[in-house]
């Protein structure tokens, strides 16, 4: 039988050695395991006297990483990195070393059909990493109010024609309701105007956006993580965070900024090279920022 493949590429990944500055013997948290990709990564830095926990909520990308990140000191964990604390508890670890999560999708989730996070292929409009809990965005779609689906696409999407894909969508249901991720993108398509932007990514991304991070409380989820990994790392520790759009990066920004327990390291976010980009367009977007717990900082070799 074929082993199952991951195809993720992780992206910023020398930034990420060179300012998250892993050592032999440490322990780390992955907060996004997603292809693995990061955590090897940070295995091969800590080497054998040093252990990574490698954090997600999608239990397909646990099951590869067990098989394929066996040769390396990385323990993959079903967890939420928003439970940080509660996760720590549970395998008898008081504090760790630093922190790294990866926001954004991995090219597995994508290319899962039956996931619903590309809108090219036409599978189901779920969105949900976990699918063991919450509701699939399929429900929001089909129950929403107009109002609330205009405000919630606004919102977590930053998309401006938010009324126009909301009343679309309630126009459509009254006949049949959308069925797959594919019919949702066509629809939107069909709304919104063509723009500058419209050349660089589908019309449908941002909706995609706002009903994922909405089925999965994202947003919360950095919150909490945030708000939490003072207590969970020691001092002089770091944590750094790669996010890929305004609304997680503005939450880090603030919260790196306004609470005192957080010394910045990164004043600015660090992005992805053209070469880097031309290898793996999705780092495009990419920005790292990095933080010091403690105030004890010193600057990457």
């Amino acid at each position: 039988m074929t082993e199952p493949v991951t195809r993720h590429v992780p992206v910023l990944a020398d930034e990420v050695i060179r300012w998250l500055d892993p050592q032999p013997g440490q322990v780390l948290i992955d907060g996004t395991l997603g292809g693995g990709g990061h955590s090897r990564l940070l295995a091969e830095r800590v080497g054998p006297t040093g252990r990574i926990y490698s954090l997600d909520r999608d239990r397909a990308a646990v099951e590869i990483a067990q098989k394929s990140l066996a040769d390396v000191c990385v323990t993959p964990l079903w967890a939420n990195y928003r439970d940080l604390k509660l996760v720590l508890r549970d395998i008898g670890i008081e504090s760790i070393d630093g922190a790294l999560i990866d926001i954004g999708l991995s090219s597995d989730q994508l290319a899962d059909a039956a996931r619903g996070f590309s809108f090219s292929a036409d599978g189901p409009l779920d969105l949900r990493f976990d699918v063991s809990e919450g509701r699939p965005a399929g429900e929001l779609v089909d129950k929403l109010g107009e109002q609330d689906l205009a405000d919630l696409i606004f919102r977590y999407g930053e998309e401006r024609y938010s009324r126009r894909i909301a009343r679309a969508i309630v126009e459509r249901r009254r006949e049949s309701p959308l069925q797959s991720a594919g019919e949702l993108a066509d629809l939107v398509k069909r709304v919104v105007p063509r723009t500058l932007d419209a050349q660089r990514i589908h019309p449908a991304t941002r909706t995609f956006q706002a009903l994922r991070i909405a089925v999965n409380d994202e947003l919360g989820a950095l919150e909490a993580f945030l708000r939490d990994a003072p207590e969970c790392v020691r001092r002089g520790g770091r944590v750094a965070v790669i996010s890929f759009h305004s609304l997680e990066d503005r939450i880090v920004k603030e919260a790196f900024r306004n609470d005192a327990r957080w010394e910045v390291v990164t004043k600015k976010p660090i992005v992805a090279t053209e070469a880097e980009i031309a290898r793996n367009p999705r780092a495009r977007s990419a920005k790292l920022r990095v933080a010091v717990v403690g105030g004890l900082s010193r600057s990457p070799k």
